[in-house]
């Protein structure tokens, strides 16, 4: 699906109407453009496959050993506000014989993030995917963010951070495991 860049900044300038701007002053010229291009990436994930963006780069590995990928960056917009939210993802897995080429499973987080989102939708999403790309014994997700409509609207609550995680296989029928993975991301639960 292509997006039509050209009908949203023609919505984007009636909007710009309907709240009393006036579009075709010297610094909102050219707003419509710039935010139907912005919304085009912002929500390129809709546009893009998981198999397609993997391209083959697992790998064959004899190991059972956890793997971490942490600090991960996200950025995304909650669907509910349309506003960005914003923080850091940590991934864990144990492989059964193949593993990710690392720069993949940054590229996932961002597939998925770049789109519409509930954070509780993209922990799952990613964990899932991770899951059955490689069919791992385990993997355990977590994500911390800011939420800007929290913050910057409604309660107003600028130090407020939310955290949500999923864990399947190993992860969630193995406490030692959790531990092992909080532990190592820095998130002790103890």
């Amino acid at each position: 699906m292509v997006v039509n860049t050209e009908k949203i900044a023609g919505l984007v300038h009636q909007l710009l109407v309907e709240l009393g701007e006036d579009p075709q002053r010297e610094g909102l010229q050219k707003s419509p453009e710039r935010v139907a291009k912005a919304l085009d990436f912002l929500t390129s994930g809709y546009r893009t496959d998981p198999e397609t963006l993997i391209n083959d780069a697992i790998f064959t590995q004899k190991t059972n050993s956890m793997v971490i990928v942490k600090n991960i960056e996200v950025y995304s917009l909650c669907e509910h506000h349309m506003l960005p939210f914003f923080g850091r993802c940590h991934i864990g897995y144990i492989p059964t014989g193949r593993v990710f080429g690392v720069s993949k499973l940054a590229r996932l987080v961002d597939m998925y993030a770049r789109r519409l989102q509930l954070q509780e939708r993209l922990t799952e999403q990613i964990s899932q995917v991770v899951m059955d790309s490689i069919d791992a014994q385990g993997v355990g997700v977590m994500i911390e963010a800011r939420h800007l409509c929290m913050m910057m609207r409604g309660v107003e609550k600028q130090n407020s951070v939310m955290v949500t995680s999923s864990v399947v296989g190993t992860f969630r029928d193995s406490a030692a495991t959790r531990e092992e993975f909080l532990s190592l991301i820095g998130n002790r639960s103890s």
